[in-house]
């Protein structure tokens, strides 16, 4: 038998009613709690042209999914994530903005390939950015404000898991230089791989890998490990930038954790909650290119994606869907929709009520249960 040809390409696919609108009442929540803290949203457009979603970076570069302008002759590209845009933003329109800049967003970005952990290519990415600071003052707010998005959209338990993206490289240039790569040195330590550590000759490195774990026992361990105070500052940021979510999140450490942070700076972290392989969300500090200078930022990006797939935000649109029969008044149905109701008019006699997902009835008296 001749297998039909797909809809859609691998990897994209249609949000039908309910998962629309959860991912609608999601979003609007997210999004909302992060305009509580001042942070305004903007909305850039889904296609840009290459060079400034890829930048120079051949990597990311070889990850958008390319096509040539009819209009221009260049080469655009899907934006994979909206974090870059949002610097360019801040950078080019905003650029005379008072600082620190806080912006949000939230909106659809296309992926080049998809991975076992995440098989879907298009997710949406909502998130805020604090530019112009990457402090440790900035980062307790972007942490916090993370927290308040994500209770505000009833997603939890949360765990906040941190890093250190440059912990390897302040050490490895410092007290423990290695005759390895840093580049091996980041995979092995990555890996968590003890023996990868002795074979490079990195031994010193291996109290690091006992440094992970619930959050004040891997900072004490850090804090050993550091007996040279090369990681002091780092440590006492990490302990201010948690103090503010402390019983309300689940606190890990993981100071060589490298995945999924490929241009935060100096601190990082990644979000998880129960039932979920991957994280739903990173963030951390980093910093936009400006010419030949930079600009420090912080920011999180959340993909509520699988959790809108397991049911998050969805609602039983029956309750408050009400059936108009033939011949209603429209002055009464539009007071409905005014009081929230989503009204279905018939539009002949053997349309059917609870057929077309209603709850409830328009009868002479006023709504009754179908």
């Amino acid at each position: 038998m001749t297998k039909a040809p797909a809809l859609l390409p691998e990897g994209l696919r249609d949000r039908l009613p309910q998962q629309a609108e959860a991912a609608s009442r999601i979003t609007r929540a997210l999004v909302d709690a992060m305009r509580s803290h001042g942070y305004g949203r903007v909305s850039p457009p889904l296609a840009e042209f290459r060079e400034t979603l890829g930048g120079d970076d051949d990597r990311t570069a070889r990850d958008l999914l390319r096509f040539t302008d009819p209009v221009s002759q260049r080469t655009l590209a899907l934006r994979p994530d909206i974090t870059r845009q949002v610097g360019r933003i801040a950078t080019s329109l905003l650029a005379n903005a008072p600082r620190p800049l806080r912006l949000c967003y939230a909106g659809q970005v296309v992926k080049l390939r998809a991975s076992q952990l995440r098989p879907a290519r298009e997710m949406l990415q909502v998130g805020a950015e604090l530019i112009g600071s990457d402090s440790v003052a900035a980062a307790r707010e972007i942490v916090t404000v993370a927290i308040d998005a994500l209770e505000a959209a009833n997603i939890g338990p949360v765990t906040i898991d941190f890093t250190l993206p440059d912990v390897v490289d302040l050490l490895a240039r410092g007290p423990l230089p290695v005759a390895a790569s840093i580049a091996s040195l980041r995979d092995a330590l990555d890996a968590k791989d003890a023996g990868a550590l002795v074979r490079l000759g990195a031994e010193a490195y291996l109290p690091l890998l006992r440094a992970t774990g619930p959050f004040d026992q891997a900072i004490a361990d850090l804090r050993v490990f550091d007996s040279a105070d090369v990681l002091a500052a780092r440590i006492d940021a990490l302990e201010a930038i948690a103090a503010p979510v402390r019983g309300r999140v689940t606190l890990t450490l993981d100071p060589t954790e490298r995945h999924g942070f490929a241009y935060q700076s100096w601190f990082g972290f990644q979000i998880f909650v129960p039932g979920q392989g991957d994280a739903v969300g990173r963030g951390g500090g980093y910093s936009i290119p400006v010419g030949e200078q930079e600009e420090s930022a912080v920011g999180f990006s959340l993909y509520p994606d699988p959790l809108i797939d397991a049911g998050l935000g969805a609602e039983d649109d029956a309750d408050r869907r009400i059936f108009l029969p033939l011949g209603h008044e429209p002055a009464l149905a539009a007071s409905l929709r005014a009081d929230d109701w989503q009204t279905v008019a018939a539009l002949s006699e053997s349309d059917d009520a609870r057929a077309l997902g209603c709850g409830w009835r328009l009868g002479p008296d006023g709504p009754v249960e179908v």
